[in-house]
């Protein structure tokens, strides 16, 4: 595995499915600054109010999915997973079908979101409990005051560079304020 951290802003991303596995992938990308195309073909009524305007009420053809990179498939027939998957690998789309190893181009890892400072755990999709335990752990050592130490550390960054410091004394810098609040054990 080769970890990635995308930026949706860059990388355009869509979902295709239904029921509650897509209802929290949707949720998942969302929080991670995503607005993707959703589609599905008959969505259950939780999906579909989340999906909002982005909902398509059909599965994508591959004139949709020419406009995608990365594509998330969940809660659809085995075999219509499989010839999604199979339609977006062919017109250069990472795919990723929940809870399916073989038709899966790359995993979702587990996140812990504080501001903009994000851990991640992957099992490779061979654990996702065991991902799911690591989670609660980073959870409970990175509180959500990690959202504001981190702005702390930037807003540090951003004047020593701005005064022309060099990233050695930049990372001197902030190794010290770290220390100095005791943000590490």
């Amino acid at each position: 595995m080769i970890p990635l951290a995308l930026d949706p802003a860059r990388v355009p991303i869509a979902l295709a499915g239904n029921g509650p596995l897509a209802v929290r992938r949707l949720t998942q990308l969302r929080e991670g600054g995503a607005d993707p195309v959703v589609y599905s073909p008959e969505p259950d009524g939780e999906f579909a109010a989340l999906a909002g305007d982005r909902l398509v009420r059909a599965l994508p053809f591959t004139g949709d999915l020419d406009a995608v990179r990365v594509l998330y498939v969940m809660g659809l027939e085995p075999a219509v997973e499989k010839a999604l998957a199979e339609l977006a690998r062919s017109r250069g789309v990472l795919v990723n079908v929940e809870d399916v190893i073989p038709l899966c181009d790359f995993h979702s890892p587990s996140v812990v979101r504080r501001g903009d400072l994000v851990l991640t755990v992957s099992t490779g999709g061979r654990s996702p409990t065991l991902a799911s335990l690591m989670r609660q752990r980073l959870e409970a050592l990175f509180p959500e005051s990690w959202g504001e130490r981190l702005r702390t550390i930037a807003a540090l960054r951003d004047r020593l560079r701005g005064e022309g410091a060099s990233m050695s004394a930049v990372a001197k810098e902030t190794k010290d304020l770290i220390a100095r609040e005791g943000w590490l054990p």
